[in-house]
């Protein structure tokens, strides 16, 4: 299937490593111009070089995502250089799970305020795009209590209704919005990864909830988020798509 993404542009934050990093060379990969950000400028520069090698134009920048004028700026100079936007994807996450209150601040700041504050810098470009799409990165944590309630599961539950809420105020405008909720997902300097060597009783236990076995790939999450983001899905707006290896057991209306 032919995805419709040759051409487009995408802002993806976090572009750097896991899910993020495996969202932008999705992207690129079929044809798409990327642009993305992250705090280190070493790991941006090398990314945009691994996109540029796939024959697209790529470009980044160091940036904060919980600094909301830092993010308003990048997305407008992104905005330049790429001519346009046509893809959003909010991936950044604070990854606070502790109760106290740093934590509940940094995990609003950057998960839900820095995907609030990224659309609403690029909402003017998506309003003049022909293929405009929002995708916000959630967590099964947001649909069910785990380990991580607290701030980290209470903000992924508001991103969902927070972006189910763009694609109802939306729609008329042609913008859709979307939102991909992993499962555990391993990757190599991952939290997942940390745990299974510095607590290895707790990986054992995740592990063991997941009835495929295993737990899930970058490349899967950004498989998904690059269908919603691409005109194959052009009629589907305001949907939670769950990637979870049916982890969860909650029943999703």
């Amino acid at each position: 299937m032919d995805l419709g993404l040759k051409g487009l542009r995408a802002l993806v934050t976090g572009g750097t490593k896991g899910i993020g990093r495996a969202i932008a060379e999705t992207l690129a990969a079929e044809g798409a111009d990327v642009a993305i950000c992250a705090r280190h400028a070493e790991d941006v520069s090398a990314a945009v070089s691994r996109l540029q090698s796939k024959g697209v134009r790529a470009f980044g920048a160091a940036v904060d995502v919980g600094d909301g004028p830092a993010l308003k700026a990048w997305a407008q100079a992104m905005a330049k250089s790429l001519g346009g936007i046509d893809i959003v994807v909010a991936n950044v996450s604070a990854l606070a799970i502790g109760g106290d209150e740093e934590s509940w601040k940094k995990g609003f700041d950057v998960d839900l305020m820095g995907a609030v504050r990224l659309v609403d810098a690029a909402m003017p470009y998506l309003e003049a795009s022909k293929a405009p799409s929002i995708v916000t990165i959630s967590s099964v944590s947001g649909r069910e209590v785990d380990f991580a309630a607290g701030p980290y599961g209470a903000f992924k539950a508001a991103l969902i209704h927070y972006t189910q809420g763009l694609a109802y105020q939306l729609a008329a405008k042609g913008i859709r919005a979307n939102t991909v909720s992993p499962g555990n997902t391993y990757f190599e300097g991952g939290v997942w990864n940390q745990i299974k060597d510095g607590n290895p009783a707790l990986y054992a236990q995740a592990l063991a909830l997941n009835p495929t076995g295993r737990m899930g790939t970058p490349q899967e999450m950004a498989n998904a988020v690059a269908f919603l983001a691409s005109r194959a899905a052009s009629f589907v707006t305001g949907t939670n798509l769950v990637v979870d290896g049916a982890l969860t057991r909650g029943v999703q209306f």
